[in-house]
């Protein structure tokens, strides 16, 4: 055999080599990141969930579902949780191969779980009266066997009521068939949750009662004085009454937050620090998942630069970042490479800065890393809701200057509506005769006055527009680099990029003093589905009427963010719409059967901000679904 010769030894080298001869001699094994997740099981470090059979190809594994004892900072509780932990135990599965997945409900109520994010067949997605009937007390569920199609970074949740915000979620990883594009040493996966010791049916009555309930950060009379300052009396004056007439807060940013939210990292409070380990020199993959109930992370290391490679389970063209945000439900994947031998802080804070989550990277076990300071509370201003103004509109430092009243904007450019169609079920518009182009924006519409959705709906924008180039309110104004949705391009090109046969658009609404959530003003309960013919392309945008931040999920299949990049159009399955935004997708109606479409803030979904897109089956064929689908 000829002589090879390896090329020059870098630092890097150098030093994966030593951390490899360290862990040879006993000091620590180099792992997964579930198996270094400090504390017991029960208080969540996340433990791995071992197959209960492996046949050839067919990989099966068990999950009993039952009420346990759980302690959050100090504090007594009972969770639901699977396996006896939260989060649920980490379900890790392998790209081809065919998969089981069986759950036993020991509860005293009805439970499911849906597969967030996994393409499979209609009857396993797991949506009570939408696939199934759901899981009785005491029996079991069968999902499965199929093919596992994808890779990427998932989890898995109840859909049952408001089990998941007691606990029931928990991480799923599948690893690709091929190489992965991307190198990295070793990995972490991170769950961001929020946990109330409150009853979470109590707390959606006492919303339902007032959506200022839970908000402990209104604007104060120092705060008052501030604007003044800055803007003026009569025009400080001016936009407090306007909001006051909205029946609106400024402050309105999150329906929960702390301190009825304790916010956990892989089940822990802040205080009792999750530590994931590294040698120095190593690329350190953390797959981040917010699997929260109801709460919008801004999530960074102070001291350290990542490199987004991943969103919702796809490889993207990798971005150098130093913070991002995500929204309930989202998954993002960023590979940090920490030199020093020191610890570093995992830091996400809560978007509406009322508390945060955070635990530590280090070298080793029990150090900790300086948190940071938390920033100030953002605050919404007219332009945020699109009033008058563009840019994020958050009072926080942005600089106000190109901002001007929708009376001098320049409408050249703008659309003043050409749609048509039944509310219910979403405006729609033909047979792709006059859409624009596949992967582009959309132009900036201004709202017609008369198209009111009803009580429903309060405050309705004036221009709804393209935002995904901002990174929303309460970021950018510290000098750290942010991801936004423009910079996600994917990585690879598709095969075809084929233009919609026709678009749906969906508006989202709410009434937010009267806690009332729906899409085109309409309840779930009183909404039709929406139909999409089998292999059916359809260009899905959505305008967000209201002034909170929807994380939006369809089940069942990818979209294709249309964000500029054409055939690089990044796919998701869940984007979180800012305020007064309009967001398109384009979606292949490739999987029969009726898919849940809805908010993945649990309270705004519980409160009618959901839909059921259903994929007509094919002609002549004979499947049957679950869900009722009405004439």
């Amino acid at each position: 055999m000829p002589d090879i010769d390896p090329g020059p030894v870098t630092r890097r080298d150098f030093l994966r080599s030593a951390g490899a001869l360290t862990a040879m001699a006993g000091v620590q094994t180099i792992l997964p990141g579930w198996a270094h997740a400090s504390g017991t099981a029960a208080q969540g470090g996340l433990t791995a969930l071992e197959p209960t059979r492996r046949v050839g190809n067919r990989v099966e594994y068990d999950i009993t579902i039952e009420k346990t004892p759980f302690q959050v900072a100090g504090d007594r509780a009972t969770a639901i949780t699977m396996n006896g932990t939260v989060p649920g135990p980490l379900i890790r599965l392998q790209e081809g191969e065919e998969v089981v997945l069986r759950y036993h409900n020991k509860l005293k109520e009805e439970t499911s779980i849906h597969w967030h994010g996994l393409l499979l067949p209609n009857q396993f997605d797991g949506v009570p009266q939408v696939n199934y009937p759901g899981v009785a007390p005491g029996e079991t569920f069968e999902a499965g066997p199929f093919e596992v199609r994808q890779y990427g970074t998932y989890w898995y949740h109840s859909h049952s009521g408001l089990q998941e915000q007691l606990g029931h979620y928990g991480p799923l990883v599948i690893d690709p068939a091929e190489k992965e594009p991307q190198e990295y040493d070793r990995e972490h996966v991170v769950v961001l949750s929020d946990w109330a010791h409150d009853d979470p049916y109590q707390i959606l009555a006492n919303l339902k009662k007032g959506e200022h309930y839970y908000n402990f950060q209104q604007q104060t009379v120092g705060e008052f004085w501030s604007d003044v300052a800055d803007d003026g009396f009569w025009d400080t004056l001016k936009n407090r009454l306007s909001w006051d007439r909205m029946r609106m807060s400024a402050t309105d940013l999150s329906a929960v937050r702390a301190p009825t939210y304790t916010y956990l990292m892989n089940g822990q409070a802040p205080e009792t620090n999750w530590t994931g380990l590294f040698n120095p020199g190593e690329r350190v993959r953390l797959r981040v998942i917010n699997a929260s109930a109801a709460s919008i992370f801004d999530v960074r290391v102070p001291g350290l630069e990542m490199d987004v490679v991943q969103v919702s389970g796809q490889n993207v063209e990798p971005v150098t970042t130093d913070e991002f945000r995500i929204g309930t439900a989202e998954r993002y994947d960023v590979i940090v490479e920490p030199t020093e031998d020191r610890a570093y802080t995992v830091f996400a804070e809560s978007l509406d800065r009322s508390s945060y989550a955070r635990g530590t990277l280090a070298p080793r076990e029990g150090m900790e890393a300086p948190v940071p300071e938390q920033r100030e509370r953002p605050t919404l201003t007219m332009a945020a809701m699109g009033m008058g103004g563009m840019g994020d509109g958050s009072r926080d430092g942005m600089d106000h200057g190109n901002m001007q009243d929708m009376d001098g904007m320049d409408h050249s450019n703008m659309d003043h509506g050409n749609m048509s169609g039944d509310m219910n079920g979403g405006m729609e518009s033909g047979n792709g005769e006059g859409l624009r182009p596949p992967g582009t924006l959309p132009a900036p519409v201004m709202h017609d006055p008369d198209d009111t959705h009803g009580p429903a709906e309060a405050g309705l924008p004036m221009m709804t527009q393209s935002r995904l180039h901002e990174p929303g309110i309460g970021l950018g104004n510290d000098g750290w680099r942010v991801l936004t949705y423009d910079q996600l391009k994917a990585a690879d090109e598709k095969d075809t990029f084929r233009a919609p046969d026709r678009e749906i658009e969906l508006h989202l609404t709410g009434n937010m003093e009267r806690f009332m959530w729906g899409i085109n003003g309409v309840e779930f309960s009183d909404a039709d589905p929406i139909r999409v013919g089998h292999n059916e392309r359809v260009r899905l945008t959505m305008v967000n009427d209201t002034m909170m931040n929807h994380p939006m999920h369809l089940h069942g299949q990818f979209m294709e963010l249309e964000n500029g990049h054409g055939e690089r159009a990044p796919l998701l399955d869940t984007i979180t719409v800012k305020p007064a935004e309009r967001v398109s997708l384009l979606i292949d109606g490739h999987e029969k059967g009726p898919w849940f479409f809805h908010c993945h803030i649990l309270y705004h979904m519980d409160a009618g901000m959901a839909r059921v897109f259903y994929v007509e089956p094919a002609p002549k064929s004979d499947e049957e679904f679950y869900y009722d689908l009405p004439a």
